[in-house]
């Protein structure tokens, strides 16, 4: 990056106006693979031509009859204005509301006012609490989601999304019965049965289980999820949800792990997919997504936390244990390295920003806590 041929595209390579599928390049893992990825792209823009291209630039107005070359868009004018980046990219932005949450809310409404009228217990009250003998913790924290919990909130997000889909638009690339998974038939009828949270759940939990893939992984199948719904303006329903999803877990895995799992690898696992079908729905992914396969630490923990409150909201709890003496010790030898760490990070900064006029007699005061 940072020059001019690498921050130009052009309207040709554009997912959204050629869906044109690329020959069988290979699926290693790592920077080279998404680095390969943007060599179409860097090659339409570098055969432009010359003085007249830029003045077409600048105004906005492309020669389709010239020999002037195509049209090359800046990277800035593809970026959105604040407010409507925050409505259209919620996985991008971590002030943004998670698609999913939205979703799930006529749902939970609905079941709360079912409960009201039925005068039914919300089964809240056998959830553990705290007491003063007593401290119960689970063992998922943002840094370390624990993998059972998390694919199950992951799925239930997935469920949701296609419970409450808008409509049902798709891409051939991503249909089951075009590109289908297994040998079995697909039924005429498959694009109107709604799958449900279980079936979801054992789809993915086989591919993170032969593919020993780690709880994150999962949370930024999500982000990858929704941002491919964003970006492609497409939905996720019962004709493409398998692939669909099956196409996040290997981009995420790739991305997420230091060591991924290849293409190859997964033909292991779904015994009739080819290569050649993971490698050309691997690119047409990329493209939709415009090679944005950035997670922010900031998005990702709004993930994180907005499935917590999803699990909540349908009483799917996490897994809480007694605090042990064992735990305990480790979790407070964590917090007095991490105090020690911002102590010094205090001192530096206060050494840095006070004048030498107020060096002399300065003193820190102790808060005394009553």
């Amino acid at each position: 990056m940072g020059n001019t041929v690498t921050c130009c595209v052009s309207p040709d390579a554009s997912p959204k106006l050629s869906r044109a599928r690329g020959g069988g390049g290979g699926a290693a893992p790592g920077p080279d693979r998404w680095a390969d990825a943007y060599q179409p792209a860097a090659a339409t823009a570098g055969g432009g031509g010359g003085g007249s291209g830029s003045a077409e630039a600048e105004s906005g107005d492309s020669d389709p009859g010239g020999g002037g070359g195509p049209h090359l868009q800046h990277i800035s004018d593809r970026e959105f204005p604040d407010d409507l980046a925050l409505e259209s990219n919620p996985s991008d932005h971590p002030r943004a509301s998670t698609i999913f949450l939205s979703k799930s809310q006529t749902d939970v409404r609905e079941k709360r006012k079912s409960n009201h009228i039925n005068h039914v217990s919300p089964g809240q009250l056998t959830k553990k609490y705290s007491s003063c003998s007593t401290i119960f913790i689970d063992d998922s924290t943002v840094s370390q989601p624990n993998l059972r919990s998390t694919i199950k909130c992951v799925t239930l997000a997935i469920f949701y999304h296609i419970k409450n889909r808008d409509s049902d638009r798709s891409l051939d690339i991503f249909d089951e019965k075009s590109h289908p998974l297994t040998r079995e038939e697909v039924p005429d009828d498959y694009y109107k049965h709604d799958p449900d949270h279980k079936h979801i759940y054992r789809f993915v939990r086989t591919l993170f289980s032969a593919a020993q893939l780690t709880a994150e992984c999962a949370i930024v199948t999500l982000v990858y999820l929704e941002r491919l719904l964003t970006y492609a303006e497409i939905d996720i329903c019962p004709s493409n949800w398998k692939r669909i999803v099956l196409g996040a877990i290997l981009l995420a895995s790739k991305v997420w792990d230091d060591q991924a799992v290849w293409n190859v690898d997964y033909c292991q696992i779904l015994k009739d997919i080819t290569v050649e079908d993971m490698n050309e729905m691997e690119r047409h992914f990329l493209e939709l997504l415009q090679f944005n396969i950035n997670v922010p630490a900031s998005v990702y923990a709004k993930y994180y936390f907005d499935l917590r409150s999803l699990a909540d909201d349908n009483n799917l709890s996490f897994l809480l244990e007694p605090l042990s003496k064992e735990r305990a010790q480790k979790l407070e030898a964590i917090s007095r390295l991490c105090e020690d760490k911002y102590k010094d990070l205090s001192k530096a900064a206060m050494r840095r920003s006070f004048s030498a006029d107020n060096l002399v007699g300065m003193r820190r005061s102790t808060a005394i806590l009553s």
